[in-house]
């Protein structure tokens, strides 16, 4: 029940439900017409079909139709219409008669109408030379329309009709009548049904397309097939659709790049008070260095020249690690808050390595180690060979500082392995010596970290090049980390092989 009062709240359920109602009220009015007018109607046609057989008979009698045989004729007008006529002189003797019981019938109309007025008749018409009654007889219980009039030379003229044809007729009507309407309601059930959905489907479709839009969804589009209002209607949704559409985008888009330069902005004020900090924090001690020589220096503290040489020296090598340590910094944090464009090319990563030992020899030799390769003599990468070369040389240096003898050996080993199932070529670099601590493992990569204050501050380090390191490889995405061996530290980073061409 409630399914059914859902569905005719409904365009198509009120279009079905209406035109129900006036397909049925149709039907009733014309039951109920011809119920009330239909028999009056056909005695009103009759009695003008009287009227009209009574002035084509005085037309025969007065000669303004010429016939050859006037009782042949009469007979075809009685037989035609269905009438009984009688036909009398001046004497009431019978001139023509149709039927001879309506003969016997007539005198007792006759009489009835000169002597009982209490039987039952209903004048129609009346006029100076006719008149015409609806009549009741009483002996047979059948209904006639009479009518009785004077010729214009004399003649008397009774015809009549019985009513009981046209009841017949309004019966076999009525009965016909609620045929067709059976008929109507089922046929007219059938095609309100087609006709409502017809009608209701395109309005529904856009009240779906509709819904989609109020939700962002501009995929669906009404397909327009004519020119009424309907597809006029829908012609409108689909071009306000597309405009909402590629507003919404724009503004999607508008919003996306508000949204990047909110975050390149935050990226740069974020990057802007991290250099300042880190700045600060690690140019205190070359500065003081400085400002305390050139105090002696300028205070002849001491005046011989091989110890103002050496004040000198610091300032000059304090102010070196300063440019160093600066230009780090800038590079790191390019790195880390900005979207780096590598110039990728293809490069021999095997003589790339050889030939940062060749320009380390120096500090291999004072270190008093060796360097070993397990490599092949060509293995073809694809990056930029000069962030490649930083990577390489932050862990060669990093070895160097920190190897140590193990088991009367002393050296540093650098390794290219092809990993087949991702296309990379995992580079190596292995130093003897003492293992990183576990809680260290991860520290070391963060910026400034220096397990050894006092070593690091000796040997030069600033303690942003693992750092460097990872900010590379985040940009390019590929794997980097440290591992602890049985007799040293083992470095690693991974480089897209020669086969691996698309850019990070």
């Amino acid at each position: 029940m409630e399914n059914i009062k859902k569905q005719l709240k409904t365009v198509r359920g009120k279009l079905f439900l209406t035109l129900c109602i006036v397909v049925i009220s149709i039907i009733l009015f014309l039951i109920l017409v011809n119920n009330l007018v239909l028999e009056k109607y056909y005695q009103y046609s009759k009695s003008n079909t009287l009227k009209s057989v009574y002035n084509t008979i005085n037309a025969y009698y007065n000669g303004d139709i010429k016939i050859d045989n006037l009782e042949d004729k009469l007979n075809q007008v009685s037989a035609s219409n269905n009438f009984d006529i009688i036909i009398k002189d001046q004497n009431d003797v019978d001139i023509y008669l149709s039927n001879k019981d309506f003969l016997s019938n007539i005198r007792k109309i006759i009489d009835f109408w000169g002597i009982n007025k209490r039987r039952e008749y209903q004048i129609i018409e009346e006029s100076n030379k006719l008149e015409i009654m609806n009549i009741r007889d009483i002996e047979t219980e059948t209904n006639y329309i009479f009518l009785t009039g004077q010729l214009d030379n004399g003649y008397s003229v009774y015809i009549r009709v019985p009513i009981a044809s046209i009841q017949e007729s309004v019966r076999i009507s009525n009965s016909f009548l609620y045929l067709i309407a059976t008929i109507v309601i089922i046929v007219g059930g059938i095609a309100i049904i087609y006709i409502s959905k017809r009608f209701s489907n395109p309005i529904s479709e856009l009240n779906s397309i509709a819904k989609k839009m109020a939700n962002l969804d501009f995929s669906h589009k009404y397909n327009v097939t004519d020119d009424d209002e309907i597809n006029e209607l829908g012609k409108s949704i689909n071009v306000m659709s597309e405009k909402l559409e590629k507003t919404i985008q724009q503004l999607r888009n508008t919003n996306i790049e508000l949204e990047k330069d909110i975050e390149k902005k935050s990226k740069i004020d974020e990057m802007r008070k991290s250099f300042i900090s880190d700045v600060s924090h690690e140019l205190k001690t070359p500065i003081a260095l400085i400002q305390g020589y050139s105090e002696g220096l300028l205070e002849n503290v001491n005046t011989d020249e091989e110890s103002r040489k050496f004040y000198a020296e610091v300032i000059l090598d304090e102010s070196n690690k300063m440019d160093k340590l600066v230009k780090q910094l800038l590079e790191l944090t390019k790195l880390e808050y900005e979207k780096r464009e590598f110039n990728n090319t293809t490069f021999n990563i095997v003589e790339l390595e050889k030939e940062i030992v060749r320009s380390s020899k120096v500090m291999i030799d004072e270190k008093g180690a060796r360097v070993e390769f397990e490599t092949d003599e060509k293995i073809e990468v694809y990056a930029d060979d000069f962030y490649i070369s930083q990577i390489v040389t932050n862990y060669l240096t990093n070895a160097i500082k920190h190897a140590k003898e193990v088991n009367g050996e002393k050296y540093i080993k650098i390794t290219n392995i092809l990993i087949q199932e991702n296309e990379k070529v995992r580079v190596t670099v292995f130093n003897t010596g003492d293992n990183i601590s576990p809680e260290n493992l991860n520290r070391i990569w963060n910026r400034f970290f220096k397990a050894d204050e006092a070593r690091n501050r000796e040997d030069g380090g600033s303690g942003i090049g693992l750092s460097i390191v990872r900010a590379i490889m985040n940009n390019y995405g590929n794997d980097f980390g440290v591992e602890n061996k049985e007799n040293g530290v083992e470095f690693y980073f991974e480089i897209d092989a020669i086969n691996q061409k698309e850019e990070k």
